[in-house]
Formats: structure tokens, C-alpha cells, sequence
């Protein structure tokens, strides 16, 4: 899929096709672990930068001892201070536990459902969770999952990456990187890693 993503997006759009190649190859790679699992982690690293986030879910895992991404379970046997303990704010604290909550309850699609689901279908399914937001089920699309045309507008780093590689002045709206990104379909996904790193790379 990378290879006709690139070629795609290289003869689609020569702004993209100058980061691609100074960025050199991206990898797509799905992480394929439980539902519960990907969106926890998600809820994690919502609104904050990514080594902060990843400072607070090594602190939840080490919780549990092993250092590994706990069971729903385990979650639902610790009092909810104790999440905040590793750094959770309040609300997320009570999001992690609310998605335990439905994951022991078996109302989780599993990875099985999800690849019979179009992305729509999972946006729709899983955003009626508290706390979960379309934010939260693209970043499942796209690095648990594997769906190869996401386009994650209200990211700020997409954002910020698109408005340094096409030199704008200031951050484009949600909506003007949508229409924009109608060119990169149907490898949106691969346009946004690379927008990902543009800005990584300023």
C-alpha cells in the first residue's frame, strides 16, 4: 500500500511530493492490539504532546506492575485515584474507567467486527463512548487498525505540518484542510504522516 500511497501523492500534489522525498520513507504499520487497549491509550494522549502523554502511560502501566497495557480488569480493581495518581486529569481518569467498564461488559467491537466496519461505521460506534471523540477513533484508524485514508483535520500537529510545508501564514481550519485533502484520497492516512513529520522536522 506505502508504494501506491507515495506515487499517488507524489503525482497528486508536488508540495507533498517534496516532504516525501526529503523525508524518505514512513512506516504504516498497525499495532493490532485489543480495542480497549488502542482507545485507552488514545483517551491518554489526548490534548497533550506526545512525550507527555507517554510519560503519563508509562506511569498507568507501571500501576499494574508488569509494565504492560492492563486488562479491563485490572483497571476496574484499583480505585480511580489511583489513576490520577500516574498523572490522569479527572475526567480522563473517569473516561479509562468508563471504556474498562464497557470492555468487561463485552459492549467493545472486537478487532474482528472493526475490519467488517467502514471508518464511518467505527467513528460512529465508538464515539458514542464518553470521552471519545472522532480524534481519538482516527488515531485507532489509522496506527491500530491500519485504514489507509484518514485524515485526522482537527490534529494539531497535521495542522501545523500542512502550514509549514505550504507556507501559510497561520493554521488552517478543519474545514480548509478537509476540502484540501480531497486530492490525497484515497491515501490520506500517508499524507498525514508525512504532514506529521514536516512539522516534526521545522
Amino acid at each position: 500500500m506505502i508504494h501506491k500511497a507515495v506515487k499517488h501523492l507524489k503525482s497528486a500534489d508536488p508540495v507533498l511530493e517534496r516532504i516525501i522525498e526529503r523525508v524518505g520513507p514512513v512506516s504504516t504499520k498497525a499495532t493490532r492490539v485489543v480495542v480497549f487497549q488502542s482507545v485507552g491509550q488514545a483517551i491518554i494522549y489526548q490534548q497533550l504532546s506526545a512525550k507527555a502523554a507517554g510519560t503519563i502511560l508509562n506511569r498507568f502501566k507501571a500501576l499494574f506492575g508488569d509494565g504492560l497495557f492492563p486488562s479491563a480488569e485490572q483497571v476496574l480493581a484499583i480505585p480511580p485515584e489511583q489513576l490520577r495518581s500516574a498523572g490522569l486529569s479527572r475526567p480522563k481518569a473517569n473516561y479509562v474507567r468508563g471504556l474498562a467498564e464497557k470492555a468487561a461488559a463485552g459492549s467493545l467491537p472486537t478487532l474482528q467486527e472493526c475490519d467488517t466496519l467502514t471508518d464511518a461505521e467505527i467513528v460512529q460506534r465508538l464515539t458514542e463512548l464518553k470521552g471519545v471523540g472522532r480524534w481519538t477513533v482516527e488515531m485507532f484508524l489509522i496506527f491500530n487498525l491500519g485504514r489507509p485514508d484518514v485524515l485526522p483535520v482537527h490534529d494539531l500537529g497535521v495542522r501545523r505540518g500542512f502550514q509549514i510545508a505550504y507556507d501559510k501564514r497561520k493554521l488552517p481550519e478543519p474545514e480548509q484542510l478537509e476540502r484540501f485533502g480531497e486530492k490525497w484520497r484515497p491515501y490520506r492516512t500517508v499524507a498525514a504522516m508525512y504532514l506529521w513529520r514536516a512539522g516534526d522536522s521545522s
